[in-house]
């Protein structure tokens, strides 16, 4: 996939919150037990398959590759941002993070056998994602588990401009689980669980939208 004006734009900005990103994700899965809950599921899948190395693709500061490496998985990080993965490096200094992009992993054929892109591909254009989906079928081995988390809407993409007092260009894409889970169904994964929480405007982290998270399986 060529590398367009999203890719860039997507790195810079979060080259430009990561240090404050840190900060602030930090204690958010512990402040979200049904996400927690819902990776514990996906892990319990990938050890019940046979286990084997699971990618966290656009793994940020690395706060969802350490809860499943504390879940017992073998698990490394993948960002496109370098400041994201410098982070990460920092924050879980025990744990392997490397920069990539979703849409070519560095990755052989078939060596995975988990994926987890956790609000990763909210960035990536419509036109982009059947590419994106392609690429994470290659990776995976058969049998294989991927876990996407994204935010529901029919809205048009959200530009924002700033974040966390910074200057940012980043665009929010939110997708219906029905679109996303028959796109996931083209590129050979076919969808086995789908959970869908309404918005929560409470807490710590509040969401102004409901949030999808969908497992899919690559045929064995």
């Amino acid at each position: 996939m060529v590398e367009g004006d999203y890719l860039s734009e997507t790195r810079t900005s979060y080259d430009a919150v990561a240090g404050d990103y840190a900060a602030w994700a930090r204690g958010e899965l512990e402040a979200k037990p049904l996400e927690a809950g819902l990776l514990g599921g996906f892990a319990g899948l990938v050890k019940g398959s046979g286990g084997g190395t699971v990618a966290d693709v656009g793994c940020g500061t690395g706060r969802v590759t350490a809860h499943l490496h504390g879940l017992g998985l073998s698990v490394f990080g993948v960002d496109l941002s370098p400041g994201m993965v410098a982070a990460a490096r920092r924050e879980h200094p025990g744990l392997r993070f490397e920069e990539g992009a979703m849409g070519a992993l560095d990755l052989p054929d078939g060596g995975l056998a988990g994926l987890v892109a956790w609000y990763s591909t909210i960035h990536v254009p419509d036109g982009e994602l059947p590419y994106v989906f392609a690429e994470f079928h290659r990776v995976l081995a058969p049998g294989g588990h991927v876990v996407l988390a994204f935010q529901v809407g029919d809205e048009p993409p959200l530009h924002l401009t700033e974040a966390l007092g910074h200057d940012v260009s980043l665009v929010f894409r939110r997708r219906r689980p029905d679109q996303v889970a028959e796109l996931l169904g083209r590129a050979g994964l076919d969808v086995r669980a789908r959970l869908l929480r309404e918005r929560d405007e409470d807490g710590e982290f509040p969401e102004r939208t409901p949030q999808a998270f969908l497992i899919a399986r690559k045929s064995a």
